[in-house]
C-alpha cells in the first residue's frame, strides 16, 4: 500500500502548494475559475480510468489466486474495465487540453487588456523587462504545466484506485501505510517549500536578466564602439546576473530532485516491509503478498511521472504569483469565449464631455505633480501651473532639460493623473470615469513614438478605405517618402526607415485620425532644414486653419513667431 502512501503524499503536497492562502491566485484556483464543469468532468473520467485500471489489476490477482477453471468467470468484466479504463482516460485528456488551452488563451488577453487599461505611470515603473518576462516565460510555464495535468490526473487516480484495493486487503496494512504517509508528506513538503524559495528567487532574477538582454538589443552600437563598457557589462552585469539566475535555479530543481529521490526511497522502503517484515508480524497468504508485489509494481510508473512533475508545478505557482504581483491579477480570465474585437468592455461616450469637433476651452487648474527620476532620488514635482487652451491657437512649450515639458504633455493628455488640481473641458471637470474619453481628443507623437505598420483603429466615417489610403498617399507623398513607402488596404509596405523618416510616418497617422487637439513632442528635432520649415510653416498652419489646437514642445527658436503663445518651463514651474 506505500505505493500508494508516496503517491498520496506528493499529491497533498502539491495540492497545499497550489491553494496555499499565501498565494492570491494558484493554478488550481486558476483552472476553477476558467471552467470548473471541465475540471470536474476530467477529474470525474481521470478517477474512473484509474479506478478501472485498479479494477483490472484487483481481477489479475484474483486470477492468479482462483482455480484455473473458475478464471474465464472475470473475462466479461475484464472486457467492460479493459474498455472503460482508455475510454475514461481519452475523455478526461481531451476535457483538459480543451481547458488548458482556454484558460492559457483567456489568461493571454487578459492580461494584455489589464495591461491596456493600466495608468501609463504603472506601466513605466513596472518596465518594459518585467513586462515581457510576464508575457512570454510566466504565460509559457503555466501553460506547460497545464498540459501536463490530464496525465497526472489519470496517474493519480490510479495510485488512488490501488490504494482503495489495498485497504480492501488489509486494514491493518492500509493503518501502517498512513503514519507513514503522515511521515513522508511532512518531510516532503518541507523540500518543496525549499525549492519553491529558490525558484521565486530566480524568476525574480530572471526580470533583471531580461533587462540586461534588452540592453544588448538598445545599446549594441554603444557597447560595440567602447570595449571596456562591452567587458564591464557583459563582466559585471550580464554574466553576473545570469550565474546568479543559473545557481537560484538550481538550488531550487535540486530540492525538487532530493524529494523525488527521498519519495522513491519511501517506495522501497515500503516494498521491503510488505515483502520481508510484514509476514512476519501478521499472516499473509502468499496470493495476497503476490497482490501487492504486482500492485507495486505496476505502481513505480506512475509514481515517478508524478514526482518528475513537480517542478513544473512548483514553477507555474511562482508564475502565477508574478503576475499577481504586478497587480494584473488573472481572476477575470474567465472561460468564456473571448472577444479579440473588444480589448476593453464597452463604453459610451461620457454624456458630459462636448462632441470633439464641438468644444470651446480646455483648462488645466492647479494641478501638478510629483515623481522620482531614474537620476534622482529626490522627488521632482511639477506645478502648480493653471492654462487655458482654445480651439485653433498653436501653441510652443519649450524649457531646458528636465523642465518638466514631457509630463506637462502626459498631463495635458490625459496618460498622467494629476496629484492635486484638475482638467476641465468647457467647464466639466474630468474625472476616472471620463478620462478615456477625454483622451480621445488627442493625436499627439512623442519623442519615444511607436509607429504601427497597419493604419489601425482611425475611425473616419467620412472615408472609404480607399479614399483612406488615397488620402494617407497624397500625405506620403507630401513628405516625401513616396519613393520608399507605398500603402495599400491600411498597411504600410516598410517601416524600416531612418529616425526622421519614421516621425514623418507617425505625422502622416496623426494627422490621418483627425483629432481636435495635436500635440508634437520634439517632432521637428531629428528632421532636416527642409522638413522642419515644411512642418513649422506649412503643416501646423493647416491645422490651424482646420481649428485643430497644436500644442508643440520645441527648442526651435527661429519659429516662435508662428506661434499664438510660447509657455516656458523651469524646474517644473511657468515662467
Amino acid at each position: 500500500m506505500q505505493p500508494y502512501n508516496l503517491g498520496y503524499c506528493l499529491a497533498l503536497v502539491l495540492a497545499a502548494r497550489l491553494i496555499s492562502p499565501r498565494s492570491p491566485m494558484t493554478l488550481l484556483s486558476f483552472l476553477l475559475q476558467a471552467s470548473w464543469p471541465l475540471l470536474a468532468l476530467s477529474i470525474l473520467a481521470g478517477f474512473v480510468s484509474g479506478g478501472s485500471s485498479a479494477g483490472l489489476l484487483a481481477l489479475i490477482g484474483r486470477a492468479i489466486a482462483a482455480d484455473p477453471n473458475q478464471v474465464s468467470i472475470g473475462v466479461p468484466y475484464f472486457v467492460i474495465l479493459g474498455i472503460l479504463a482508455p475510454a475514461s482516460a481519452i475523455v478526461s485528456q481531451l476535457a483538459l487540453i480543451r481547458l488548458s488551452q482556454t484558460a492559457v488563451l483567456n489568461l493571454r488577453l487578459h492580461l494584455a487588456r489589464q495591461i491596456l487599461r493600466s495608468d501609463l505611470q504603472r506601466i513605466e515603473t513596472l518596465g518594459a523587462p518585467r513586462l515581457l518576462a510576464t508575457l512570454t516565460d510566466d504565460v509559457q510555464m503555466i501553460s506547460a504545466a497545464i498540459s501536463t495535468l490530464p496525465l497526472i490526473c489519470i496517474d493519480l487516480a490510479v495510485v488512488v484506485g490501488c490504494f482503495g484495493y489495498i485497504a480492501v486487503l488489509s486494514w491493518q496494512v492500509l493503518l501502517m501505510v498512513v503514519a507513514l504517509m503522515v511521515v513522508a508528506m511532512g518531510s516532503c513538503f518541507a523540500l518543496i517549500r525549499q525549492g519553491k524559495y529558490w525558484l521565486t528567487r530566480s524568476r525574480n532574477e530572471q526580470d533583471r536578466l531580461y533587462g540586461h538582454f534588452r540592453t544588448i538589443a538598445a545599446g549594441f552600437k554603444e557597447l560595440k564602439l567602447h570595449r571596456h563598457r562591452r567587458r564591464a557589462f557583459f563582466d559585471q552585469d550580464l554574466f553576473v546576473s545570469a550565474d546568479r539566475f543559473r545557481h537560484q535555479n538550481e538550488r531550487g530543481l535540486m530540492y525538487v530532485t532530493v524529494t523525488s529521490s527521498w519519495g522513491k526511497f519511501i517506495f522501497v522502503l515500503a516494498m521491503g516491509f510488505i515483502l520481508f517484515s510484514l509476514p512476519q508480524i501478521m499472516t499473509v497468504p502468499t496470493t495476497t503478498l503476490s497482490s501487492y508485489i504486482v500492485i507495486f509494481t505496476y505502481l513505480m510508473l506512475p509514481l515517478e511521472k508524478l514526482v518528475a512533475k513537480l517542478p513544473i508545478f512548483s514553477q507555474a505557482n511562482v508564475a502565477l504569483e508574478k503576475i499577481d504581483q504586478l497587480g494584473l491579477s488573472v481572476s477575470a480570465a474567465r472561460s468564456a469565449e473571448p472577444n479579440p474585437q473588444t480589448p476593453h468592455p464597452p463604453r459610451s461616450p461620457a454624456p458630459s464631455l462636448p462632441p470633439r469637433h464641438a468644444w470651446h476651452s480646455l483648462e488645466l487648474r492647479q494641478i501638478s505633480h510629483t515623481y522620482r527620476s531614474d537620476s534622482d532620488d529626490r522627488p521632482f514635482t511639477l506645478g502648480p501651473i493653471d492654462l487655458q487652451f482654445t480651439p485653433g491657437e498653436i501653441v510652443f512649450i519649450v524649457g531646458g532639460n528636465g523642465s518638466g515639458k514631457s509630463t506637462l504633455a502626459k498631463l495635458i493628455t490625459g496618460l498622467y493623473t494629476p496629484d492635486h488640481g484638475e482638467i476641465a473641458i468647457d467647464q466639466w471637470v474630468i474625472t476616472d470615469a471620463d478620462r478615456e474619453d477625454y483622451r480621445q481628443y488627442f493625436a499627439a507623437i512623442f519623442a519615444d513614438f511607436y509607429l504601427f505598420e497597419r493604419l489601425l483603429g482611425l475611425d473616419r466615417p467620412d472615408l472609404t478605405p480607399a479614399d483612406l489610403d488615397q488620402l494617407a498617399q497624397t500625405y506620403i507623398t507630401t513628405l516625401q517618402l513616396d519613393r520608399k513607402v507605398q500603402i495599400q488596404a491600411g498597411q504600410l509596405s516598410t517601416t524600416a526607415l531612418s529616425q526622421g523618416q519614421r516621425k514623418r510616418l507617425a505625422l502622416l497617422t496623426a494627422l490621418l485620425e483627425d483629432r481636435p487637439i495635436y500635440l508634437f513632442d520634439e517632432w521637428a528635432a531629428d528632421q532636416d532644414p527642409q522638413f522642419k520649415d515644411l512642418f513649422y510653416r506649412e503643416v501646423l498652419p493647416e491645422l490651424k486653419r482646420r481649428g485643430k489646437t497644436t500644442i508643440a514642445i520645441t527648442h526651435d527658436d527661429r519659429y516662435f513667431d508662428l506661434a499664438d503663445r510660447v509657455i516656458t518651463l523651469e524646474y517644473g514651474q511657468l515662467v
